[in-house]
This record gives structure tokens, C-alpha cells and sequence, in this order.
């Protein structure tokens, strides 16, 4: 009875090592997943997805993951080329597309992809000044994802896409953008101001050659003047007239300048029985 006993453990034990050799022979992988194998320490190749078989004991696995990663880089404190102190915080999107290169190439990918992504990120960024950090953010994600895809194919790891999210200023910097961009709103104004000024000085100047060319019109436009004035609510009218139209009161049309010389007062020095001759 004793030996039967000995013997029913022993078979029981095989069963159990058989059960787990089994385990251990067949692996699932989904579809985003790819299986390093090492045989005896050496990398013998990469499989997946779906069934795949590993001999237990002598072979070993390593997952990896083929889908997109997000990338948080968290804020990194960024001295510009003008030396305006900002903080940056951005997200990096990668893939692995070779898992063998990513598991022999680099410990550690995932860690050492962030940690190049914070140096990338603090190097691109110091070489700009605020003004190009502000309003060229487009430019400057493409710079950091060129760099960082340059590091990293070595890793098997291709960087797909770098977004800037945030650029926190201090409260001083804030104030100061706020009143430079009230000047500049200012200095616009003005321009326009001025630009509009000159417009109108330039058709006035243009309405005024039209108006010489045609006595009449200058006379019409007159009385149309007149027209507007009379028409406000006041008891007194007060309006210039044109000394050309006195020259026929006077029954001569004289030009201007005579009826100014005509006007003009007798000078002292000369004797009045002179002037009488003449």
C-alpha cells in the first residue's frame, strides 16, 4: 500500500509538470502584439500575432506593444533667446516599429523616449524667443518630432507627432505683453488715422481741381452750401459772398486783384494833387 501511495504522488507530480510545460509551450498574442524570443540568451527572432509556440525553460518572451503611445512631457522650465522664463509642456505620440530594436537597443524605451523628448523639447525651445514660441507653434512641434525621430530610429521607435500645449508666463511678463500690445493697438490707430487724412486731403485737392475748371460749378456747389446752412433752426444766417460777384454792382468786371488795388488805401509819401492827376 505504501508503494502504490509513493507512486499515485509521483504520477500526480508529472501531471502537474506536463500541465504547466503546456502552459508555458503555447502563447496567444493579439493582433498589436509582437513576441521577442530569446533562445538560451540570444535573440532568435520575433513573432506574432496570434498562436505561437516557446519551448519552456530554453526560451523566453518579451511583449511589445505596436500601438500609438501618448506622451505626456511634463512642464519644463525654458529660458528664451531674449531670457523671458516660461514653463512648456507638451505631448509626444509614438510607436514601436521594431520590437527586436526596442527591447536589445535600449533599455527601457518608454522612459528613455520621455526623458529625450524633455531635453529635446528645453534645447529646441531656448533657441527661440517668446514672440516665435507664441506665434509659431506649428514650426516648432515639426523641429522637436524631426529631432526626436532622428534619436530614436535606432530604437525602432518612430515618432509620429509632437504638440506644445501649454506656454505659462508670469504674472510680470503678462502685464508687460498686455501693455506692449496696447501700444501697438495705438500705434495702429494712429497709422490709420493719418492714412485716412492724407485720403481725404488727396480728394479734396482732386475735388478742388475739377471745381476750377468750371466756374459755373463752383457757384452751384456755393448755393448748395447755402441750401444746407438755411436749413438748421436759427434766426440768423451769416454766409460769405465772393467779391467776383460785386464786379457786376459795380458795372465792370474787374478781376480780383484790380478790385484789391482799387481798395487798397493811398500811400503817404505820395501827394494827393498827383494822384488826382493821374
Amino acid at each position: 500500500m505504501m508503494f502504490l501511495d509513493l507512486g499515485s504522488g509521483a504520477s500526480l507530480l508529472v501531471l502537474i509538470f506536463l500541465l504547466l510545460v503546456l502552459f508555458k509551450l503555447f502563447h496567444i498574442l493579439r493582433e498589436y502584439d509582437r513576441a521577442v524570443i530569446f533562445t538560451l540568451g540570444r535573440y532568435t527572432g520575433t513573432k506574432g500575432p496570434g498562436l505561437i509556440i516557446v519551448i519552456p525553460f530554453l526560451q523566453q518572451v518579451v511583449r511589445v506593444d505596436l500601438r500609438v503611445v501618448t506622451l505626456d512631457i511634463p512642464p519644463q522650465d525654458v529660458i528664451s533667446r531674449d531670457n523671458v522664463s516660461v514653463q512648456v509642456n507638451a505631448v509626444v505620440y509614438f510607436r514601436v516599429v521594431d520590437p527586436a530594436k526596442a527591447i536589445i537597443q535600449v533599455e527601457h524605451y518608454l522612459e528613455a523616449t520621455s526623458q529625450l523628448a524633455q531635453t529635446t523639447l528645453r534645447a529646441v525651445l531656448g533657441k527661440h524667443e517668446l514672440d516665435e514660441m507664441l506665434s509659431e507653434r506649428e514650426k516648432l512641434n515639426l523641429d522637436v518630432q524631426t529631432i526626436l525621430d532622428a534619436q530614436t530610429d535606432g530604437w525602432g521607435i518612430k515618432v509620429t507627432n509632437v504638440e506644445i500645449k501649454h506656454i505659462d508666463l508670469n504674472e510680470t511678463m503678462v502685464r508687460a505683453m498686455a501693455r506692449q500690445a496696447e501700444a501697438e493697438r495705438e500705434r495702429r490707430a494712429k497709422v490709420i488715422h493719418a492714412e485716412g487724412e492724407r485720403q481725404a486731403a488727396e480728394a479734396l485737392a482732386e475735388a478742388a481741381h475739377t471745381l476750377a475748371q468750371e466756374p459755373s460749378a463752383m457757384q452751384l456747389r456755393y448755393l448748395e452750401t447755402l441750401t444746407q446752412v438755411a436749413g438748421d433752426k436759427s434766426s440768423t444766417l451769416v454766409f460769405p459772398i465772393p467779391i467776383d460777384l460785386l464786379a457786376g454792382f459795380m458795372g465792370r468786371s474787374t478781376p480780383l486783384q484790380s478790385i484789391a488795388d482799387q481798395l487798397r488805401p493811398p500811400r503817404a509819401d505820395r501827394p494827393a494833387d498827383q494822384s488826382d492827376a493821374t
